[in-house]
Order: C-alpha cells, then sequence, then structure tokens
C-alpha cells in the first residue's frame, strides 16, 4: 500500500526500515477514546482557501488541508457517538494579555496576532473556538491546554482513566506538532494508539508526511479512515454505558 510519506524516503531510509524491525502493527485497544487536537479556527481558517491566504488572517492556520480532513473528522465522530466511544477534544486556552502564551512567543514573531484573531480583515471569531463543523456534543469531553500535548498540565490522562481506557484514536493538527507530542505521550503511557492518516493535517506538507512515517515506526499504528471506522463499527455496544458522560437527554 503507498503511503504519504514515500515520496520523501531516500532508498536507505526504506532499507533501514524494512531490515530494522519498527513499523510492526501494533494493534487497536479494546477501550478507545477518539481524540481531535486542536481542530479549531486558528489552524483551520474561517473558509476552505490556499494556507498561503489563510495565514494572512490566522498566523497558524492550515489552510485547505483542514477542510479536506473535516469530512473525515465528522465520520469518525459520529461513529464513536453511535457507538457511545467517548469524543475527547482538546483545544488552546490563553489570558486576554496573552501573558501565558510563555514560550510560544519565543519561535513565531506573529504570536501577538495568534492571541488577538488580529489579521487582515475584522472577525468574531475566537481563534480556539472549535470548529462549527464539529462542534463537540454535550456529552463529549474538552480539555483545555497550553502546550503541545493534550498531557501536559491538563486533566486528559485522568479522564482516560475514569473511563476505563486502554487506547487512543488521534486525529487533529498539527501532525507534526501537537498531534505527535500527544501521541508520543500516550504511547509513554502504555496506552495503544492509532493516528488516522486522513483525519491529521499541518501546514508543511513534508512535515507532515515524515512525523506520520516516523510515529508509525515508533509510537503508533499510523491508519487509513476506513480502517479506523470498521474497529469502530465492530466494537461491542455499550462498552462505555458505565463510564462516559451522559448527555443531557439521556441523563434525564
Amino acid at each position: 500500500m503507498a503511503r504519504v510519506w514515500d515520496e520523501f524516503l531516500t532508498p536507505r531510509d526504506r532499507e533501514v526500515f524494512a531490515k530494522s524491525g519498527f513499523g510492526a502493527l501494533g494493534g487497536f485497544g479494546e477501550r478507545p477514546a477518539l481524540l481531535v487536537i486542536d481542530v479549531n479556527y486558528a489552524f483551520c481558517g474561517e473558509e476552505p482557501e490556499p494556507i498561503l491566504e489563510s495565514i494572512k488572517q490566522w498566523p497558524n492556520s492550515c489552510g485547505e488541508d483542514a477542510y479536506k480532513a473535516l469530512p473525515v473528522l465528522q465520520q469518525l465522530i459520529a461513529a464513536c457517538r453511535t457507538k457511545g466511544v467517548p469524543v475527547i477534544y482538546t483545544t488552546g486556552v490563553v489570558r486576554p494579555d496573552g501573558w501565558d502564551i510563555a514560550s510560544w512567543g519565543w519561535k513565531n514573531n506573529r504570536t501577538d496576532e495568534s492571541v488577538s484573531s488580529a489579521g487582515v480583515k475584522p472577525t468574531n471569531r475566537d481563534g480556539n473556538a472549535i470548529m462549527d463543523e464539529i462542534a463537540p456534543a454535550p456529552e463529549d469531553i474538552v480539555v483545555l491546554k497550553q502546550k503541545p500535548s493534550g498531557f501536559f498540565g491538563t486533566p486528559l490522562q485522568s479522564y482516560l482513566q475514569l473511563l476505563g481506557c486502554d487506547s487512543v484514536l488521534a486525529t487533529g493538527t498539527t501532525t507534526s506538532g501537537c498531534v505527535r507530542a500527544t501521541v508520543i505521550d500516550a504511547f509513554s503511557m502504555n496506552y495503544r494508539v492509532a493516528v488516522v492518516e486522513d483525519g491529521c493535517f499541518d501546514r508543511s506538507e513534508a512535515s507532515h508526511a515524515i512525523n506520520l512515517c516516523d510515529m508509525n515506526a515508533k509510537y503508533a499504528d499510523v491508519l487509513p479512515s476506513p480502517d479506523v471506522l470498521a474497529y469502530i463499527d465492530n466494537l461491542p455496544d455499550g462498552l462505555f454505558a458505565a463510564t462516559a458522560p451522559k448527555s443531557p437527554a439521556a441523563a434525564g
């Protein structure tokens, strides 16, 4: 099967992967949670447009690649809600004065624009607001974070423990940044990890491809969404009935 990273590998790389043992299929867990990492307006922009246009307004935007991933995310979220599999979103949070942006400002000279959402045209959008197309339902979980990993300084691990999860399905953005950081932390905590290849996106095509390759080699199974959807569909009904949050309708 052709992979998105194939064109970036040298002949030496291919031989190393073939002989080193890396990239074995780790397999799914039995009690997964879907992680939707940072799919907000700051990383997607407010409309599908080329990235070089989108970053004029939103300097962190991934442009049209974000909008290519949205239908995949919609399918995954719907499948998980149907099965009662927990859906957990992450997004950023920052003080109005931007003081707690901290180290994010050291490597990007447009950080002040990221905090204020002040681009080339007026907007009422909060950059950290999750995209309307995949808005959280009342029973979903939203984790606010300030660093790349969804685990760093957040209650994510305690939520997964409360739910009784043994694995995560990782999606979102950026592949090379917050997705990778979250995947490595999940792997380090001995969760089985699957990364949905077409459910992730990045502002850099090369970074997207090579980080998927590297995660697949060492930390996660990188799989196309049809494989992940088939896995979700085959999970037992009511798997999380005793541990997952309830929607207001179900709770009433």
